[in-house]
């Protein structure tokens, strides 16, 4: 729990204290300004640094302030960016109007009596930092034209580090480090979610900083449509963060009396590195009463099983097997609506396809759930083909610019800020729920944005993502036991504010564990691993071909919300009660695993080390992967910090089936009994692993002898 706020007595300068961080933030300029954001520090310490005038520059040294205002003489990109007609008041200078405190939260006011501005910044500090700000027009005549209003973090000017992501459909989260450079380093994204190339979240420390040393302070924009980020370094030296949405031009236009709200920006530090600081997203995602509580159901889906083939007695056969390797869920993907016999069309129809299930759903569902698992069903409401009856009787409902606007994967984005067309899937959506046995939705987005403009011909990116959060909140309001995942062409849609209303993100459409060791260790250091969808996939991946051992398929998903998408209809008897075996283990581990602290661990590139640590140390998994060949013949020793120093573990090797021992002449003492060491020994010093060949894992149990 965080510590009460405490106020300075002697200047305009408030200090809130978060759980193992402190904020200083000055109020006395108007915008408020972060003059100081980590380590705890006594109240008496709290005085805003004055920087030294320079030649050449203002008789002032502008702020960097939480919306930093050009006319305050700031020279990097102004937080608020709009202007009224014909350009005027295009630079304002707010003043104070007021600020008060209410626990760990501050709420600071300031006015523009010239432009009839007013901004609201709002701080809390919890598990993070969290800062949003609201642009309210207070002219009775004159609308206001916003461009921007982005969220400003100092940084101290010893982060000279940074480290971002990027990506690509079946590549997400993968991480890119770089000194940070003179000037504006800066990323955008207009695809109409938080994309697969740029996920909204940016890292900066110190020199070198890595999972488990350095100083590292850390920023996300919670928000599922487009958005901007920017790492800046002033001429002075100072540096900065900036987080916005990214808006299309006129996409927001204030009437007199009308407002808006950033998302927040959800910032995070760690002395001790990037685990302890991405634990903190985990934590703040943990605390939320929203977050699921009961246990992660295994999961079987019937995607990569069957594709469009939908025929009942395979898919009850299919249910059949499932049920006998433990799942505890089975999810019916594409195809079971409208004309959806490949994916050229049906989309928009959300019907059950009489010709495919002549007896509706119910038999397949009643079978699901006589198995003593929960029925799951894919959907992708934001989306329309032209090739749907939907289509044909509402071409209008298009989100597109101009005459001919192009496809994406056959499908158009159906305008759901329309009324029309928002009650229409509304309706279609509960009548599903509302008539069947449907305990989880996977929720799909399968195309960007391009050109997306609503009926008034103005872009409608901010308006369609706001009406996809009225339309799931509306869904979970009529249905609350139903569970919905976020799914958009795998990691296109992962961010804090979709997850304020989903139970799982879909992390990639590629299953393949050599690709996925990656992906997960980058999705890590935003969300934790039960929010995680993680499968078990065929020995041949779907997306890449490549092929891999069961051990290696399996060690990767198990640390995350597991799932297999596999045809079980193919597996003999020996191979069924392998997955079984596989997925038990799973769910004996599944309270550490998705209540336990993530971590992960520097290695050399040719090897990806993570696990979980019990919350009170008394107990953890680890898992050790060899992705690549490397000049050695050995792996490096694995260290691992983080542990109680004084406790003695138990390390033990976990076997999983059909696993491969490594190129070795003898049996390594940790694999065949095992090791005692101190959690201050396995720190330091670390264990000594065998030979691995390449594409395979290690899995350790380490349990207290004594605490």
């Amino acid at each position: 729990m965080s510590k009460p706020a405490g106020l300075c007595r002697l200047s305009a300068v408030i200090h809130l204290r978060g759980n193992g961080f402190d904020v200083v933030i000055d109020v006395s300029a108007g915008v408020p300004a972060i003059v100081h954001w980590g380590a705890p520090v006594d109240d008496g310490d709290m005085v805003a640094p004055a920087r030294p005038l320079v030649y050449g520059g203002p008789d002032v040294v502008a702020p960097v302030s939480v919306v930093p205002e050009h006319a305050a003489g700031f020279a990097g990109r102004p937080g608020l960016l709009g202007h009224r007609r014909r350009g005027t008041h295009w630079a304002p200078r707010f003043r104070p109007a007021g600020h008060r405190v209410d626990g760990d939260r501050l709420t600071v006011e300031a006015a523009e009596a010239h432009a009839e501005l007013r901004l609201v910044v709002e701080f809390e500090a919890a598990e993070v930092l969290s800062v949003a700000a609201t642009i309210v027009n207070e002219s009775a005549t004159d609308r206001y034209l916003l461009d921007a209003l982005t969220i400003t973090l100092p940084v101290p000017e010893r982060a000279a580090e940074l480290g971002s992501f990027t990506g690509r459909w079946t590549r997400e989260f993968h991480p890119v480090r770089l000194p940070w450079p003179h000037g504006a380093h800066t990323a955008e994204n207009r695809r109409g979610r938080t994309s697969h190339e740029t996920p909204p979240l940016l890292f900066a420390g110190t020199p070198g900083f890595g999972e488990w040393h350095g100083e590292v302070w850390g920023a996300h924009l919670a928000w599922s449509g487009n958005h901007a980020w920017l790492a800046d370094r002033l001429a002075d030296g100072r540096r900065l963060l900036q987080f916005g949405e990214l808006l299309h031009p006129g996409e927001v236009s204030l009437e007199p009396g009308q407002s808006y709200r950033t998302p927040e920006v959800l910032a995070v530090w760690s002395d001790t590195g990037l685990t302890a600081a991405t634990q903190r997203f985990h934590r703040r995602l943990r605390a939320r009463p929203e977050h699921p509580t009961r246990p992660r159901p295994v999961l079987v889906n019937t995607w990569e099983a069957v594709y469009f083939d939908h025929d009942l007695d395979r898919l009850r056969a299919l249910a059949d097997r499932a049920a006998r390797v433990g799942a505890e869920r089975f999810v019916l993907d594409d195809g079971w609506f409208g004309s959806r016999r490949d994916d050229t069309s049906g989309l928009g129809d959300w019907v059950v396809s009489d010709e495919v299930y002549p007896d509706g759903l119910a038999p397949l569902i009643e079978h699901v759930t006589g198995l003593g698992m929960e029925f799951g069903i894919w959907v992708e409401p934001e989306m329309v083909n032209p090739d749907s009856d939907l289509y044909r009787a509402h071409p209008d409902w298009v989100l597109a610019s101009g005459d001919d606007p192009p496809l994406g994967r056959h499908q158009f984005v159906l305008d759901l800020a329309r009324d029309d067309a928002f009650d229409h899937v509304l309706g279609r959506l509960d009548v599903l729920l509302a008539d069947h046995d449907i305990a989880y939705v996977k929720w799909d987005m399968n195309r960007d944005h391009i050109g997306g403009s609503g009926a008034d011909g103005a872009a409608g990116t901010r308006e369609q993502t706001l009406a996809v959060y009225r339309l799931i909140d509306e869904l979970r309001t009529r249905h609350p036991g139903v569970e919905i995942e976020s799914c958009a062409s795998g990691g296109g849609r992962i961010d804090h504010e979709i997850l304020r209303r989903t139970e799982r993100v879909w992390t990639s459409d590629c299953n393949d564990a050599l690709e996925r060791q990656t992906i997960q260790r980058g999705a890590s250091m935003l969300i934790p691993p039960e929010l995680m969808g993680a499968h078990i996939g065929p020995p041949t991946a779907h997306t890449t071909g490549r092929h891999h051992r069961f051990a290696f398929r399996a060690a990767t998903a198990l640390f995350g919300h597991l799932g297999v998408e596999w045809n079980l209809l193919d597996l003999d008897e020996r191979r069924l009660d392998g997955l079984a075996e596989v997925i038990a283990l799973h769910r004996r581990l599944r309270p550490l695993l998705h209540g336990g602290d993530a971590v992960r661990f520097d290695t050399e590139p040719e090897f990806v080390a993570h696990g979980v640590y019990a919350a009170d140390r008394s107990e953890a998994i680890v898992s050790i992967a060899r992705v690549a060949t490397s000049p050695s013949l050995t792996p490096p020793p694995i260290r691992l910090p983080g542990l109680d120093p004084a406790t003695r573990y138990r390390v033990r090797h976990l076997p999983l089936p059909g696993e491969r021992p490594g190129p070795t002449r003898s049996e390594s003492p940790l694999l065949a009994d095992g090791t005692v060491r101190t959690g201050r020994a396995l720190a330091v010093i670390g264990l000594d692993l065998p030979p691995m060949h390449p594409e395979s894992a290690i899995l350790l149990t380490l349990r207290a002898l004594q605490i």
